[in-house]
């Protein structure tokens, strides 16, 4: 299992590929594939038949997987893309800060 820098909730950008610049809120994180699915980016189409009477069937946009790779977090302070740095707390506790203006994530 790989372990990922990235969360779900964070903010991300897109650093290569057809939606690069583009930010976005981490859905979801998979660590098995090494991909995160980020809110408005590598949208696909979706072809869907209705499985019940009454539902609507058709041509649905929805987000893909995009490898974790391709995206860098934002910082909240800052707003500048940033690999997350850990520090040790006094009490034990680990936690993410940012490299560029040293705040905590």
């Amino acid at each position: 299992m790989n372990k990922l820098s990235i969360k779900s909730g964070d903010t991300v950008v897109v650093l290569s590929g057809k939606d690069k610049g583009k930010q976005g809120k981490v859905l979801s994180v998979m660590p098995e594939q090494s991909k995160v699915i980020v809110e408005k980016v590598n949208m696909v189409s979706r072809h869907t038949k209705p499985r019940k009477q009454g539902d609507q069937g058709g041509i649905l946009q929805k987000e893909a997987p995009i490898y974790a790779c391709k995206v860098q977090r934002v910082c909240p302070k800052c707003s500048k893309p940033t690999r997350p740095a850990h520090k040790l707390l006094a009490d034990g506790k680990k936690v993410r800060v940012c490299k560029k203006c040293g705040a905590e994530i």
